[in-house]
C-alpha cells in the first residue's frame, strides 16, 4: 500500500523494524492480526505483512474475509525464555579443593556520639591530661586577663534518651541462726577474753585423753571437764567484769575532767585561791586595810606584827585626814609640820608582786595598756625592739585576780611592738607589730585567732609600729556620733589613721619628712654643700594628741626632732622642737597643765616643753643611759616616772628639778622597759626585758594640790 499526497510525492511510512534474514531466531515468533479499516466503504482491502520466518521458511497468509485484514506485527517486544542446561558434576569435581574467602563488610555508622572520658592506660593518655592542664592554667589565669572576654550564646539541648538493660533476676535469700546472750557477750569482749586462751587449751587436752576411757569413765570425764569449763567461764566472766569497770571508771572521769562545769568550778577554785595568797598585796594595791587570821601560829607572828603596825599608822592617817578637812589645810604639809626631821620617812617603792609565767619568760616587755571599762585588766605586749633578737611575740590580759597566770594569751608571729584598748569597743583589742602589721583582736572571745589583719592591705607600713592608740574624735560631736579613731606611726615615716570595716585599710595622716639640723655659722666658717638624704621621710617613733583638743598632736622621730601636727593639714608640721641629739622614744602631754609635754631619747635625757616656746625649760639627765619610756602621774602635774636600762625613777618638780625623789635598781643583766601608772591607785607598773611585770606602791609620796607646773 502507497500513499501520495496531493503534488502525487510518496510519502507511505516505512516500518521502523526491519529484520536481518541472516539472522537466526531459536523460536518462531507468534503472529497477532489486527483489522484496520480504511475509506469509508465496507469493502475489505487485503494488507501486506511481513513475517520472520524459523529455519529459513518462509510462510505466507491469505486473505480471511472481507471484514477482517491482517496487519504487520512489531517484534520489539517479543520475551525470549533461554533454557538453562544443567551440568553434571563428576567424582573428580566433587574432590575438588574450593577455597572460600570471608571478609567483613563496611561498617555502617548509625549514630556516632564520641566518648569524653579517656583509660588511663591508652595511648592519648598523656596528651589528654596535659590538655587538660593547659586549660587548668588558662583558667587560673583568666581573672584579671584583658585577653578573655566574655561572650553567651544559645546551644540546642540534646534530646534524651531511654535506654534499657535486661539482667538475670536479682535472688534474695534470708539466712538466720540461732544465738544466745552468752555469745553476744563473748564477742562483744573478745579482747577481753584473749588472755584465757591457756585456759582453754588445758580443757581441750583433758578431752583428748577421755577418749581411751570406757563409757563410764567417759561420763565421769565430761563431768569433770564440764566443771572445769564452768570455773573457767566464771573466771572470764569476773575478769572481763573487772577491766570493762575499769574502763568505764577512766571513761567517766575523763569526761568529768573535761566538763564545762568543772572547768568552771575550778576557775573559781583558783580564784579563791589567788585571792587567799595574795590578799595582803591586793589590799595594800587597793590601799584598803588588811585582814589579819587570828588564828595565826608563832612562825607568823612578826609578819602579823608588821602588818598590825602598818594598819595603825594607815587608820591613823585616815583620822588625820578627816579632822583636816575643815580647816582647809593641806593634809601633806601639815603632816610634815607635825613630824620631827627622825620621824620623816623618805618616799620609796614597795614591790607587792609581778606579773610573770612560762611563756613571758625571757621576753621583753614593749608595751602596757589598762582596759578603759575594767581597771583590774591589764594588756602586756611582750617583743624586742633590736633587730637581731626578733622572735614571735606575745599578747597577754592579765587579772588582778590571778597575777599568776593570763587571763587571754595571743600568739603572734612577730614581736608586739605596741597595743592599746578601745573605749568604744572595749573587748577590742588593736595590736602593733615588728613587721607592720596590725591586728585587731577580740579578747571576750577564747579564740586566739584576729578578727582583723592587716597583712592583705595595700597600705600596710613597711617598717615597725612603735606605737598605737585609740584616739576619740571631737568631744563637740553628739553622743551618737562619737567615735574613735586608731592611729599608728610607723618607721616607714607615716603617721596613718585605720578605718575598721570588712578589712582594716589606712589612710595618711602625715608624711613625716626630714628636716635640716640648724647649725650656726662661725664667723669666717665657709658654707658647707648639704649632704644627700638617704630617704625623704624619717622614721617616726612616737606619738601624743593634746588631751582638750585631738585635732593637734606631737610626733617625735628618729632624727631627734618632735613636730607638732594638725589633722587638719598633713603637708606640714606646726612646730618643730629640736633639743634631743638621739631618736625620741617618748612624747607626754601633761594631763593637768596642758601646754606641757615631756619627751625623752636615747641622748640619756629627759626634756620639759612648753608648747610656744622652741626652747627646752628643763633638761633632766641622772644616768648616762638611754630613757626608753615616760609618763606623767594621773593624781599630779609634778609628778612622772621613766624607765631608765638600769632603774626605775619617781620625778617630783615641787620637790626637786636635779634629782629624782626615788630610784629603784634594776637586777643584773635585767633592763627596764616601760612603766604606766595605774588609775585608782598609788601603784607604779615597770616591765624589764625579761618579760616580768613589776607592781610597785608609791610610798610616802605627798601629791601637792596645785595642778598647774
Amino acid at each position: 500500500l502507497q500513499v501520495f499526497d496531493d503534488v502525487g510525492k510518496d510519502v507511505t511510512p516505512r516500518p521502523l523494524f526491519r529484520s536481518d534474514p541472516n539472522n537466526v531466531v531459536p523460536r518462531q515468533g507468534k503472529l497477532l492480526a489486527s483489522s484496520a479499516y480504511f475509506g469509508a466503504r465496507g469493502s475489505g482491502f487485503l494488507s501486506s505483512f511481513s513475517m520472520h520466518q524459523t529455519s529459513g521458511v518462509n510462510a505466507s497468509l491469505g486473505s480471511f474475509s472481507r471484514s477482517r485484514l491482517l496487519t504487520s506485527y512489531n517484534f520489539s517486544d517479543v520475551q525470549v525464555r533461554q533454557q538453562e542446561i544443567k551440568e553434571e558434576l563428576t567424582k573428580a569435581d566433587l574432590d575438588r579443593r574450593v577455597d572460600i574467602y570471608l571478609t567483613e563488610t563496611e561498617t555502617i555508622w548509625i549514630l556516632d556520639m564520641p566518648s569524653v572520658v579517656v583509660s588511663v592506660e591508652s595511648e592519648d593518655a598523656g596528651r589528654v591530661l596535659e590538655r587538660n592542664r593547659i586549660y587548668v592554667d588558662i583558667c587560673k589565669n583568666r581573672p584579671g586577663n584583658d585577653r578573655f572576654v566574655e561572650k553567651m550564646m544559645q546551644t540546642v539541648n540534646g534530646a534524651a534518651k531511654n535506654k534499657e538493660v535486661q539482667c538475670d533476676k536479682i535472688i534474695m535469700e534470708d539466712k538466720g541462726m540461732m544465738v544466745t546472750s552468752w555469745d553476744l557477750y563473748d564477742s562483744f569482749n573478745v579482747s577481753e577474753i584473749e588472755p584465757t586462751s591457756k585456759a582453754e587449751g588445758s580443757r581441750a587436752t583433758t578431752g583428748k585423753c577421755s577418749k581411751s576411757h570406757t563409757t563410764k569413765e567417759l561420763d565421769q570425764t565430761m563431768s569433770v571437764s564440764s566443771d572445769r569449763g564452768s570455773t573457767t567461764s566464771i573466771m572470764i566472766s569476773e575478769s572481763a567484769i573487772l577491766a570493762r569497770n575499769h574502763k568505764e571508771e577512766e571513761c567517766h572521769s575523763e569526761a568529768i575532767l573535761t566538763s564545762e562545769n568543772f572547768q568552771q568550778d575550778l576557775f573559781f577554785m583558783e580564784r579563791i585561791l589567788m585571792e587567799n595568797i595574795f590578799q595582803p598585796k591586793l589590799a595594800a594595791y587597793r590601799q584598803f586595810p588588811v585582814l589579819i587570821d587570828p588564828d595565826v601560829t608563832s612562825d607568823t607572828s612578826g609578819t602579823v606584827a608588821a602588818v598590825k603596825a602598818k594598819q595603825e599608822e594607815h587608820n591613823k592617817e585616815k583620822k588625820d585626814k578627816e579632822e583636816q578637812k575643815d580647816a582647809f589645810i593641806d593634809p601633806s604639809t601639815l603632816s610634815v609640820l607635825n613630824k620631827t626631821p627622825e620621824e620623816i620617812v623618805p618616799p620609796r617603792l614597795e614591790r607587792l608582786w609581778s606579773y610573770v609565767c612560762d611563756l613571758t619568760n625571757g621576753h621583753s616587755v614593749s608595751s602596757m595598756a589598762w582596759s578603759k571599762v575594767n581597771p583590774d585588766l591589764l594588756a602586756v605586749g611582750y617583743g624586742a625592739f633590736d633587730f637581731k633578737e626578733q622572735k614571735k611575740g606575745l599578747a597577754c590580759c592579765w587579772s588582778l585576780k590571778n597575777p599568776m597566770w593570763p587571763e587571754r594569751i595571743f600568739q603572734c608571729e612577730h614581736a608586739v611592738t605596741a597595743l592599746d584598748f578601745s573605749m568604744a569597743s572595749p573587748n577590742l583589742l588593736a595590736v602593733g607589730m615588728y613587721n607592720g602589721c596590725v591586728a585587731i583582736y577580740n579578747v571576750r572571745s577564747c579564740n586566739d585567732a584576729a578578727l582583723l589583719d592587716s597583712s592583705e592591705s595595700s597600705n600596710k607600713h613597711t617598717g615597725p609600729v612603735w606605737q598605737l592608740r585609740w584616739v576619740e574624735q571631737d568631744r563637740d560631736a553628739t553622743e551618737d556620733g562619737k567615735k574613735e579613731r586608731l592611729i599608728c606611726i610607723s618607721a616607714d615615716g607615716r603617721i596613718t589613721e585605720w578605718l575598721i570595716q570588712k578589712r582594716l585599710d589606712c589612710t595618711d595622716l602625715m608624711k613625716i619628712k626630714r628636716t635640716e639640723s640648724e647649725k650656726k655659722k662661725l664667723p669666717g666658717e665657709k658654707e658647707r654643700k648639704s649632704e644627700a638624704l638617704i630617704s625623704q621621710q624619717a622614721p617616726g617613733m612616737c606619738f601624743d594628741f593634746h588631751p582638750k583638743d585631738t585635732n593637734f598632736y606631737l610626733a617625735g622621730t628618729e632624727e631627734g626632732h618632735i613636730h607638732q601636727c594638725s589633722c587638719s593639714c598633713n603637708e606640714q608640721f606646726l612646730e618643730t622642737y629640736r633639743g634631743h641629739k638621739g631618736p625620741v622614744y617618748k612624747v607626754a602631754w601633761n594631763p593637768f597643765s596642758t601646754d606641757m609635754f615631756l619627751s625623752c631619747s636615747a641622748d640619756w635625757s629627759i626634756i620639759l616643753w612648753h608648747r610656744d616656746s622652741q626652747t627646752p625649760i628643763l633638761s633632766f639627765s641622772s644616768t648616762t643611759a638611754c630613757v626608753h619610756d615616760i609618763m606623767w602621774s594621773p593624781k599630779s602635774a609634778f609628778i612622772f616616772a621613766a624607765a631608765n636600762e638600769s632603774r626605775v625613777e619617781i620625778w617630783d618638780l615641787s620637790v626637786s628639778t636635779l634629782n629624782p625623789v626615788i630610784s629603784c635598781f634594776a637586777s643584773p643583766r635585767v633592763k627596764f622597759t616601760s612603766v604606766l601608772f595605774a588609775e585608782n591607785t598609788d601603784c607604779l607598773l615597770v616591765g624589764d626585758s625579761q618579760g616580768e611585770v613589776s607592781v610597785f606602791e608609791l610610798q610616802n609620796l605627798a601629791a601637792p594640790n596645785s595642778n598647774t607646773v
